[in-house]
């Protein structure tokens, strides 16, 4: 395999060349120590704007205050050729700390502020057409001097990278915003403990994520030239691993860092202390093509940690007098009248030890349990207790459906530098109380098949009324509604009285129709609703009526004459249209030309009124009379002595 050749500059061989003498004389370089990592996103906005953002994380300890950039260049390049597109200079606008997980645990020797350049930029629909896509860099020096698994840290870049596919494709327009990669890694680690982290992404598109792990890139900017006026085209090196270090063993430890390929989530146990570099990979994927991806370069702080025992979780079925659940084993049946509630008991053996209880639907979403007492404290120290008990009940108006429903009850202590957690899965199936649906009667016409609103239509002008009454036999209390579906009833002429009450409602419902009903909406859709207003709020029955204004008559059955006699007889004598369509809303009157038989015009005429004698001359004649709705009639007319 043939390997990618490098050509440099003139420019490029210089810097070289002046790094290697100031080396050589002994004189000190100045390293602009500072990256802790970062990654580029590109969101769209509007047309061809999109959002070209770089996040930038910087060690606010150790860093060099002088490489903080008030701003940075990003070069985009076509990934067919390498050509280079474009470059944006991108100025900084935001500097913030990156806040830990638990602020308890914050250590003086990491700090990181979040550094983030942005800028508008245009992509326009007839340049960016590659199909291959493409990619922008910002090439930035150099990483934390101390970094344990890569050789030469203080001379090592960062190359911030990422993919995006054309904004046109077959012909066809293609937006996409690439994931947003977050949150930052604020925490450290703890040598000899499960460390654990959510370093996944969003999409605004709804894109399938997946995530690996990756080398970081290092790139072609050094000390020397810390940050060039613009990126060098890919391919971009990576940093060089030091011995028994590789992309898939980036930090030591059992197991090594890794990363859930769907989730995003990472974890590792560290076996030795120190600071370590390590690179993720986030692709993405529409309809299963790969249109771009987004690398991210972090470190993570390993420090000796005090020992932290994990707390314990122990759920008792009803007052906590019975044998505890046993998950795997028991499953809970939430029936009317039954208990609802579960007691929970949590401690922890370490002293001084602050826990929290917290519950996790597994399988379900909706109504779910809630603690009834304090589910939060402290134990182990100075006159407190060394178990915590907490209540944790169930709605009474819980349906599972006959399904099995998964609930994870967790407890979490305040360890550093993350919350140490004990999870008991309890199973449960719930029926709520019984109830008889309530029945809604109307007098509007016969429902449609599936969820088609049923159709109303009246001529303008017209009154239309209809009743509507809801009964239970339960006698719980109805309540009757009726919403427009994006208008207001009354401005349309529709009016709704309901008389609400225990086991019985009732309501009426009328609408004058008019030309200004028709100009309020296009579809006047209205949402008749009845509610059962019970502790267990049923779904509610609903009617959804589409009411449509008619023009006063049919003027489909409209047949102008087609013969006249202007001979003084009193019958036929001139061309009149008294059974002209009526003037309706927008559709009125707009005229009437008549042509001679060659084209031309002889008569016209923007009275409803008029009347044609036939000028003195016989012969076919052809008009048009046309309306300001756009409604035209064509016919032809002869004239007879």
């Amino acid at each position: 395999m043939s390997l990618p050749v490098r050509t440099f500059s003139m420019c490029s061989w210089s810097r070289l060349l002046l790094l290697g003498l100031l080396l050589i004389l002994g004189i000190p370089v100045a390293h602009a120590t500072h990256i802790v990592g970062g990654e580029m996103e590109l969101q769209y906005r509007r047309g061809n704007t999109y959002t070209l953002t770089l996040n930038l994380y910087f060690d606010a300890i150790n860093g060099n205050p002088g490489a903080l950039d008030q701003q940075m260049t990003a070069s985009i390049f076509d990934k067919a050729n390498n050509r280079r597109m474009q470059n944006v200079v991108l100025p900084l606008t935001s500097n913030t700390f990156v806040q830990y997980t638990n602020p308890a645990c914050t250590t003086s020797s990491l700090s990181t502020r979040k550094l983030v350049y942005t800028r508008d930029i245009t992509l326009e629909e007839n340049i960016y057409i590659s199909t291959a896509g493409y990619y922008t860099a910002v090439e930035r020096c150099c990483r934390n001097n101390g970094i344990k698994n890569i050789i030469n840290p203080q001379n090592a870049a960062q190359t911030f990278y990422l993919e995006f596919p054309a904004v046109v494709r077959n012909g066809q327009r293609f937006i996409d915003s690439t994931p947003r990669i977050f949150p930052p890694l604020g925490d450290y680690a703890c040598r000899g403990e499960m460390f654990y982290y959510d370093f996944s992404g969003q999409d605004a598109d709804g894109d399938s994520l997946v995530y690996d792990m990756v080398t970081p890139l290092n790139g072609y900017s050094n000390p020397v030239s810390p940050s060039p006026t613009q990126a060098q085209a890919a391919p971009y090196p990576g940093i060089t691993w030091a011995a028994d270090r590789s992309t898939l063993n980036q930090i030591p430890g059992t197991p090594t860092l890794g990363i859930d390929s769907r989730t995003g989530r990472l974890t590792v146990r560290p076996s030795q202390v120190g600071l370590f570099v390590f690179g993720v990979r986030c692709t993405e994927y529409r309809r299963k093509v790969k249109i771009g991806e987004t690398r991210r370069d972090f470190q993570l702080y390993v420090l000796d940690c005090p020992r932290n025992t994990a707390p314990s979780v122990q759920v008792y079925n009803g007052t906590g007098k019975r044998p505890a659940y046993v998950p795997g084993r028991d499953t809970l049946h939430l029936v009317p009248g039954g208990n609802r509630c579960l007691s929970i008991r949590f401690t922890d053996p370490d002293p001084s030890s602050r826990l929290t209880l917290t519950t996790r639907p597994v399988n379900f979403s909706g109504l779910a349990p809630s603690f009834t007492t304090v589910s939060t404290g402290m134990v182990r120290a100075a006159g407190v207790p060394d178990t915590l008990t907490a209540t944790l009940c169930f709605p009474e108006c819980q349906d599972t459906k006959g399904q099995v429903y998964l609930l994870d009850v967790i407890v979490a202590d305040n360890g550093c530098s993350l919350p140490k957690l004990d999870t008991v899965r309890v199973a449960f199936t719930a029926i709520p109380p019984a109830n008889t649906p309530p029945v809604l009667t109307t007098s509007f016409p016969a429902e449609a098949a599936g969820t088609s609103p049923v159709i109303v239509r009246i001529p303008v002008g017209g009154v239309y009324t209809a009743t509507l009454t809801g009964t239970d036999a339960d006698r719980d209390p109805l309540v009757l509604s009726a919403v427009g579906q994006g208008f207001d009833l009354a401005a349309a002429g529709m009016q709704f009285t309901a008389q609400n009450g225990t086991g019985r409602a009732d309501a009426t419902f009328s609408w004058q129709s008019s030309c200004e009903a028709a100009s309020v909406q296009e579809n006047l859709i209205v949402r008749f609703q009845l509610q059962e207003t019970t502790k267990c709020t049923p779904v509610p029955l609903v009617r959804l009526v589409q009411f449509v204004v008619l023009p006063p008559v049919d003027t489909v059955s409209f047949l102008p004459p087609n013969i006249i006699t202007p001979n003084g007889d009193g019958k036929n004598d001139a061309f009149e249209l008294p059974t002209l369509p009526p003037d309706y809303c927008d559709g009125r009157f707009g005229g009437i030309k008549i042509y001679s038989r060659w084209g031309n015009e002889v008569f016209h005429s923007p009275e409803r009124s008029f009347k044609w004698n036939g000028a003195g001359s016989t012969g076919m004649y052809y008009y048009l009379i046309t309306f300001t709705n756009g409604r035209r009639y064509k016919g032809w007319l002869q004239v007879l002595p």
